[in-house]
């Protein structure tokens, strides 16, 4: 049986910063672009977001007569640290060698108080195995952030994580993967309907 999952990025926030924890919320004027996003997903989904609002909110855009799922805090996105809301200027002139690691090569090397890729990757996919396995079989629209899809992106198309890195992900976009009997595979990336 064969889960399909449409990986939704919420609507944009316009910070030109790093914004993981922060609870910003999203610009949700482009009624267009939603209007097109909700008529392009499966009516028949399930729909579930992470708790922060700009998620929330795009969701609440997007849900329709589909089934809402409670808000799962563990489909945040990555947790910045002591870099939330700062730019990659700011954090370059004080700390260039951890913040350069960490987007070059990405794994290990955490944040100030922040979380790693692998912590996220690990956060993330512990919470869609979760809804795979109590909704198999079903669509699910999952909205979120960048680096949520892209922890999936990575999984299902078996990336390493600088490749997935190299992903463009878009406010109100839609990535889709699926989970079946063959294990992970991934449909389109960043597509915007």
């Amino acid at each position: 049986m064969t889960t399909q999952l449409f990986l939704v990025r919420h609507g944009p926030t316009h910070a030109k910063c790093m914004v993981g924890w922060s609870d910003l919320p999203a610009d949700l004027s482009d009624t267009a672009a939603l209007s097109r996003l909700d008529g392009y997903l499966p009516q028949d989904a399930l729909v579930i977001s992470s708790d922060l609002s700009r998620s929330v909110e795009t969701a609440s855009a997007i849900q329709g007569s589909r089934t809402r799922l409670p808000h799962n805090s563990g489909l945040r996105e990555i947790h910045f640290g002591d870099w939330e809301l700062r730019t990659w200027a700011e954090i370059d002139a004080e700390d260039p060698e951890r913040i350069s690691a960490y987007w070059e090569y990405p794994g290990d090397v955490r944040p100030p108080r922040g979380e790693s890729w692998n912590e996220v990757c690990a956060r993330v996919d512990a919470v869609i195995d979760q809804l795979v396995q109590t909704h198999m079989g079903r669509n699910l629209i999952v909205v979120g952030h960048f680096g949520q899809i892209l922890t999936q992106v990575q999984r299902a198309d078996m990336l390493t994580a600088e490749q997935a890195f190299a992903h463009r992900i878009d406010n109100l976009s839609v990535s889709e993967i699926r989970n079946g009997p063959d294990g992970w595979s991934i449909g389109k990336i960043n597509h915007c309907p």
